[in-house]
């Protein structure tokens, strides 16, 4: 398949040395125990949650590789590949399709703000020119709240009308389920072959009621199996109380700052304190917020 697969994925984190550089075989392991024990049907590396802004692009290029070589299937990944240099962009999109990644989670550009549609029009279609593959397939990414620069219901359809299938689908990140409703309406959502996927597993059943494609989320680092219990439990008091589940523990995730809420637990999961690292600006958790969220974390990973 070249598309990615639908359902649940979670925006991974990612582990970094004392220099910054990221801990590439962990991160694989880590990819691999999502899949897996992790309860994902995929997962996006490298993008908001994966710190992926702060990644050295010589990590960032190197990656896709080593999922190759560690067998991760092609079609359960999709890279943060965007940049505000678009030839950095076009070269992080490259090494992915190269790899046999051809899904790829792109930022727009998000250094100038409000730039025009005719602008970020420019970008994704140089994008697709220069990385010269009928198999790519990008997700655009909508973030206003961190990128400053939001994605329009019309530069997705106009960018679909000229690009097809390579402009696959998009993640909604602005928290506001109105606008994933807005963005799976314009385009016909999974029923037009777009994928819509909002932010928030606490929208599950909200999108996939009108045609979203799955979540891709931070905290499904933790909730994916809850989530796909809600997922599968049949319509009813079983898929309410499944939901309840699902979004009281993202509204206990939501308490904390999210990344380093999820390394925290990983590196409790793991036993591996390597996992607390940030890429500055973003720091550890306090010792008092490991302690709440110590106290919490029965709630977070409800099954």
């Amino acid at each position: 398949m070249t598309k990615a697969r639908r359902g649940i994925y979670a925006a991974a984190i990612t582990p970094f040395d004392e220099n910054g550089r990221v801990m590439t075989d962990k991160l694989v392991s880590y990819c691999k125990h999502l899949l897996s024990d992790g309860g994902c049907d995929g997962v996006a590396p490298t993008g908001t949650t994966g710190e992926g802004t702060s990644i050295a692009k010589a990590d960032r290029l190197a990656l896709p590789e080593a999922f190759a070589d560690a067998g991760i299937e092609m079609d359960r990944v999709i890279f943060g590949t965007g940049a505000p240099s678009l030839p950095d962009c076009v070269a992080i999109t490259s090494a992915a399709c190269e790899a046999g990644y051809v899904n790829a989670l792109v930022l727009p550009p998000y250094y100038y703000k409000s730039p025009s549609d005719d602008g970020l029009f420019a970008y994704y279609a140089k994008l697709i020119e220069q990385v010269g593959r009928d198999d790519l397939r990008i997700f655009l990414y909508h973030f206003p709240q961190m990128s400053q620069v939001p994605i329009s219901t019309d530069l997705v359809l106009r960018l679909r009308q000229a690009f097809g299938p390579i402009i696959a689908g998009l993640k909604d990140s602005s928290g506001d389920f109105d606008q994933s409703r807005a963005f799976i309406e314009a385009t016909g959502g999974v029923a037009q072959d777009f994928d819509v996927y909002p932010s928030s597993e606490a929208f599950l059943w909200d999108g996939l009621s009108i045609g979203s494609a799955g979540i891709i989320s931070g905290s499904t680092n933790l909730t994916a199996r809850a989530v796909q219990e809600a997922k599968k439990a049949p319509e009813g008091t079983a898929r309410d109380a499944a939901m309840e589940k699902v979004r009281a523990a993202r509204t206990t995730a939501a308490k904390y700052p999210l990344m380093a809420a999820m390394k925290t637990a990983e590196c409790w999961r793991s036993g591996d304190d390597s996992w607390l690292t940030m890429q500055p600006p973003l720091t550890p958790l306090t010792e008092e917020l490991k302690a709440q969220l110590k106290d919490d974390l029965s709630t977070i990973t409800a099954t």
